[in-house]
């Protein structure tokens, strides 16, 4: 059988079997494994030295890649990482590509900060920035004819939690929503100390806020758990919102500062936010039992004779 040949932007290119055509991305087995490919990525597909133009799904062109002009990989269906890095930019450059993709994450009793991984309204925060909350907003500001538009979302979908690794998955779920801009996961591992990163976010509530700095250390241990340490300015509000390399990747999620400093702000390294979405059916939360994903178990039976004894 003759293999077919997807073009993509940027004069690459994927030679496989396709497998099956979506409105919105195609499957295609290049022998060691199957690519999920965004329309979005695809200028032309040559069946057998037949060229076809790449379709529109139902909402129209979707939103072009924001940060990476290499294919990205979907992971599990829920975010993508970069097959290779994308180039090294500066922070206007990135800022005016991937800003759309940050959010501001609101409560009755407070703020926090998120971030799109695709672009269909799955997004990470903080668990603590909607810990024991049940009205949760997304305010996301769309770049539409050159200009912000600012829009509320609340309908908002718990999806898993992690109290420990202080990560919370949400999905938007409003019915008039469109299809998000949305940032690929990078590797934090990969980065050397005294590299550049940035963080956007909404600190006390001024969104959009772009701060800039150096990873200080990868390996800043506190109560037990690894995070990377960064002179980014971090401030309340941050919380749940990017960090990045200027390759427009995401390495960190944001989440604490030491109050008494500055220039000493914290972040999850992005290994643990994949560890928390590959895994994330062992965090699934669910409105009808609020304990989830705890499981209690039934004490021993000599402990529990004891008790209805007393």
């Amino acid at each position: 059988m003759v293999a077919d040949t997807v073009q993509l932007k940027d004069k690459a290119s994927i030679t496989g079997r396709i497998l099956t055509e979506k409105s919105d991305n195609i499957a295609v087995d290049i022998g060691y494994t199957v690519l999920v490919i965004p329309r979005s990525q695809i200028v032309t597909i040559v069946r057998n030295d037949n060229p076809a133009p790449a379709s529109k799904n139902r909402r129209g062109t979707k939103p072009a890649a924001t940060a990476s002009a290499e294919l990205a990989e979907l992971k599990s269906g829920l975010y993508s990482a970069p097959t290779k890095s994308p180039p090294i930019r500066t922070v206007l450059e990135l800022v005016s590509q991937i800003g759309e993709a940050v959010v501001q994450v609101r409560t009755p009793s407070g703020l926090g900060s998120g971030f799109f991984l695709n672009e269909d309204g799955f997004l990470i925060t903080n668990f603590h920035v909607i810990e024991g909350e049940t009205q949760i907003s997304v305010e996301v500001y769309h770049q539409k004819d050159g200009q912000l538009d600012r829009k509320t979302y609340k309908q908002i979908h718990i999806i898993a939690l992690n109290k420990f690794a202080d990560l919370a998955l949400l999905k938007v779920e409003d019915k008039e929503a469109p299809y998000f801009k949305s940032v690929p996961l990078g590797c934090a591992d990969a980065l050397s100390v005294g590299e550049r990163v940035f963080a956007i976010g909404s600190p006390l509530g001024l969104e959009r806020t772009v701060t800039e700095g150096i990873l200080s250390t990868k390996t800043r241990e506190v109560g037990g758990v690894l995070y990377l340490q960064t002179t980014a300015q971090i401030n309340p509000g941050n919380s749940g919102g990017p960090l990045f390399n200027l390759s427009g990747e995401v390495i960190g999620v944001t989440n604490m500062k030491v109050s008494a400093g500055e220039g000493l702000g914290f972040a999850i390294p992005v290994e643990s936010v994949r560890f928390f979405l590959d895994h994330r059916d062992a965090f699934a939360y669910s409105n009808e039992n609020p304990s989830t994903p705890y499981r209690y178990l039934e004490p021993p039976s000599h402990i529990r004779h004891s008790m209805m004894e007393e």
